[in-house]
């Protein structure tokens, strides 16, 4: 049996923001965009993975949450307290200067860590960490 992630899901509060990091920061491609009662999801994902996406979703994604829950999850993503995603790149300091010179929010400058990769950290419009890592 083989078991392969498929999707990840990032809460995000504008997808028009979200795009400007993801596909024009990160390189990443638009494979999907649909509405659905007041809510939209925006499937990107790395030309060189067509079988891995990153979904950007509302905060709650669920038609039915109630106005303390949708108020709850937005309240924590403006806190940077969702959690974000660790991509691989074979360049991390040339990647950095990409997001850095696109208006990036730098966390991170790129770093050798002592368990065994250099990466560094931004975080995205909505406020999810995101880190670009390479094995040394």
């Amino acid at each position: 049996m083989d078991i392969k992630l498929s999707q990840c899901f990032i809460a995000v509060d504008d997808h028009e923001k979200a795009l400007a990091f993801y596909r024009d920061a990160l390189g990443f491609e638009v494979r999907n965009d649909v509405g659905f009662e007041g809510m939209r999801w925006v499937t990107v994902g790395a030309p060189s993975q067509p079988d891995v996406e990153i979904v950007l979703e509302p905060p709650v994604a669920d038609p039915g949450a109630s106005p303390a829950d949708r108020q709850a999850m937005a309240e924590l993503l403006a806190k940077g307290l969702l959690r974000g995603v660790i991509l691989r790149t074979d360049d991390v300091d040339a990647a950095f200067e990409r997001v850095r010179a696109a208006g990036g929010e730098v966390l991170q400058e790129p770093t050798d860590q002592p368990y065994g990769v250099r990466d560094c950290a931004f975080r995205d419009p909505a406020g999810n960490m995101i880190r670009l890592s390479k094995p040394r």
